[in-house]
């Protein structure tokens, strides 16, 4: 949470942030206080050695801080991350508790403005795995090719993403905490979700790569996740070749594929090379040349005038192919022609929809 926070907050005008982290020194945490407008408290341990350390490191440091402020004799505004688990009767639990009352009585005390938040499990860019995110521990393995355990994927869990903290993070720079001084929340949106469900979409995120097929990102859970899960691939990792057909006439290669657009795939046809001469019932089709120059031809099925589009690379234009018209396309160029297709459909070898029919 903290280097996403302090990423958010090197853009914004103005600011200036203090980290303060295990490497620093009190000296410096003290010569910090003296001068902040607002803390973001978002240290704390939930793996420790001993059990005594949950309350030395949650409540204790929480506790800490509030003693410098009062010798310091300063009020900043404190922002706290919390646990929603502070309502359980845990060691980890009752030290988070433990915290959140320090807060709260030093807001009584001095007037402090205080925002405590009670997070669930969360996920996104930079969570360090096999400590206490499974959403971590599953796309750095499963990244890696690692094989993943799961007691009871039916178990349901509760998880918010790193950006939604941030954003109410940030929004307390310039928001008022109410009449009581301190308020404690939980309502950062959430997505409940199984665990067999979590970790295989982060599997077929992982087989994207041979699949290409994308999954729903109007869902914006999808898109959430699978930038979680890319954030975990090795750069070596991060570039894989498609699977290319070549013959006399040129190559192609598919790129994305997706249940919900269909997919997309990008040819190179030599000069004079005729490709389609075929129709489809309800498939539709977008052509775009990017390089090279293309003569697209269609005609109705059940006859009539022959239609021609002559496209160059460098204008950018697309031409839509309708159900019920046989099309094809002719590079005639003097160069390579390189297209990118679109299709509505993913191609079924099965029910392919493609039927031979001459243009002209």
């Amino acid at each position: 949470m903290g280097r996403n926070l302090i990423a958010r907050l090197a853009q914004a005008d103005e600011v200036r942030v203090f980290s303060y982290d295990l490497e620093n020194d009190e000296t410096e945490l003290r010569d910090w206080l003296a001068c902040v407008d607002i803390v973001f408290h978002l240290a704390g341990i939930n793996r420790p050695e001993r059990v005594e350390e949950y309350e030395i490191g949650n409540a204790g440091v929480t506790r800490h801080i509030c003693d410098l402020l009062r010798e310091l004799k300063r009020t900043p505004k404190i922002v706290m991350s919390s646990s929603i688990q502070a309502e359980l009767d845990n060691p980890y639990g009752v030290s988070k508790w433990h915290a959140e009352e320090a807060l709260k009585a030093f807001a009584r005390e001095t007037g402090t403005a205080v925002a405590i938040y009670r997070l669930k499990n969360v996920f996104g860019k930079w969570g360090r795995p096999e400590y206490n995110s499974v959403t971590a521990t599953f796309c750095h393995h499963i990244a890696r090719g690692v094989p993943i355990s799961i007691s009871n994927p039916a178990r349901e869990i509760e998880l918010i993403y790193i950006d939604d903290i941030v954003e109410r993070f940030v929004a307390e720079l310039n928001t008022s905490v109410g009449p009581e001084g301190y308020f404690v929340s939980d309502a950062v949106p959430s997505t409940r979700i199984k665990l067999g469900d979590l970790a295989g979409r982060i599997q077929a995120y992982h087989e994207m790569k041979t699949s290409l097929m994308v999954p729903d990102f109007s869902e914006r859970f999808n898109r959430c996740l699978y930038a979680t899960y890319l954030s975990y691939v090795e750069p070596d990792d991060r570039e894989y070749d498609l699977d290319l057909k070549a013959d006399a006439r040129g190559n192609l290669a598919e790129f994305i594929k997706s249940r919900h657009f269909g997919q997309i795939f990008v040819s190179r046809t030599n000069p004079g090379i005729t490709r389609g001469n075929h129709y489809h019932h309800t498939k539709t089709e977008k052509f775009l040349v990017i390089s090279g120059e293309g003569l697209i031809r269609m005609r109705h099925v059940e006859g009539g005038d022959l239609t021609e589009y002559r496209i160059r690379g460098e204008d950018y234009r697309v031409v839509d192919i309708p159900p019920g018209y046989t099309h094809s396309i002719t590079n005639v160029g003097d160069m390579e022609m390189i297209t990118v297709f679109w299709a509505s459909e993913v191609f079924n070898p099965d029910r392919p929809d493609t039927y031979f029919l001459e243009v002209g």
